[in-house]
C-alpha cells in the first residue's frame, strides 16, 4: 500500500514547515508528515527548509545568526497568498509533542549539505530517544555522510539518501550504508527500478508529487510512498484507485 507523506505539511494549501501545514495534513488523514531542520544560533532544532528566513518569514537573515525565541517572533506565512494567523517557525520538539496525539511518521530532513551545523545529527536524534520515536521517524538528507553518520550513533532509526541525479542501481547503494529506502527525485527514477528496488527490499519514496497523473502511476507501481504538497489530493487519488481495483 502506497503511504502519503505531506511534504513540508500540506505545503501546497498551508504556510510550509509550521504546525498549521501539519494539522492539515494530519486533518485529510495523511500518513506522515515530511519536515527540514536547521540549528538556531542557541543550539535548538528548528523547522525551516532554507538556511535563511528570507523567503518564508516577514523577516532577513539566516536561521545560525538568531536564537530560537527570536525565530518564533516571525511570521512564517508572509508570502503565503492566503492569509492565515500568523503562523510561527516551530522547534523540532514542538512537532515531536505535537505527535504524541496521533500515529503519523515524521521524515526528517537533515538540511547541513550548505551550513555543517555542528551537533545537528545528535540534537536530532537525541530528540528521538527522548520521545521514543525510533519507529516513527525516517532521516534524510542530501548529504550522505550525514545519514550514515546518523546510523552509527543509532542504528535503529531508519535512514535515507535523497538525491537528485541518476544513480546506477539505487538500491545497492542504499543497502551499502544501511539505508531501508531511498528518497529520489522523481525526474531520475523509473517505475521499473522502483519495482526493482523494492524487490530487493528498499522502499522508494520519491519527491515531489503534486500531479493527479503521476501519483496514479506511483499508485499502480505500489511504490511504498509518495511525498507530495497535496496530501489530500494524493489521498483522493489513492482511495478511487482502491475503488477501481475493487469493483473490477
Amino acid at each position: 500500500m502506497t503511504l502519503i507523506i505531506a511534504h513540508r505539511g500540506s505545503a501546497g494549501t498551508h504556510p510550509e514547515n509550521t504546525m498549521e501545514a501539519f494539522l492539515e495534513a494530519e486533518r485529510v488523514g495523511a500518513d506522515g508528515i515530511e519536515l527540514d531542520v536547521q540549528l538556531s544560533k542557541d543550539g535548538e532544532v528548528v523547522v525551516i527548509h532554507d538556511e535563511s528566513i528570507d523567503r518564508t518569514t516577514n523577516d532577513r537573515g539566516f536561521v545560525q545568526d538568531y536564537t530560537l525565541k527570536e525565530i518564533q517572533s516571525f511570521n512564517a506565512s508572509y508570502k503565503f497568498k492566503k492569509p492565515f494567523k500568523q503562523p510561527k517557525i516551530p522547534s523540532l520538539r514542538e512537532v515531536f509533542q505535537w505527535m504524541q496525539g496521533n500515529q503519523m511518521i515524521c521524515n526528517v530532513e537533515l538540511k547541513n549539505g550548505v551550513i555543517p551545523y555542528p551537533q545537528l545529527e545528535e540534537k536530532v536524534i537525541g530528540l528521538i530517544e527522548e520521545f521514543h520515536y525510533e519507529d516513527r521517524v525516517i532521516l534524510s538528507s542530501f548529504n550522505h555522510y550525514s545519514i550514515v553518520h546518523c546510523y552509527r550513533i543509532n542504528p535503529s532509526i531508519e535512514i535515507a539518501p535523497l538525491y537528485s541525479n541518476g544513480l546506477f542501481m539505487p538500491w545497492v547503494y542504499a543497502e551499502s550504508i544501511h539505508a531501508k529506502a531511498i528518497h529520489p527525485n522523481i525526474k531520475v527514477i523509473t517505475d521499473h527500478m522502483i519495482v526493482d528496488a523494492q524487490k530487493a527490499g528498499v522502499a522508494v519514496r520519491p519527491y515531489t508529487i503534486n500531479a493527479k497523473p503521476l501519483m496514479k502511476r506511483l499508485i499502480k507501481v505500489n511504490c511504498a510512498a509518495i511525498i507530495t504538497d497535496y496530501p489530500e489530493k494524493a489521498i483522493g487519488v489513492l482511495n478511487a484507485y482502491r475503488k477501481g481495483i475493487n469493483h473490477k
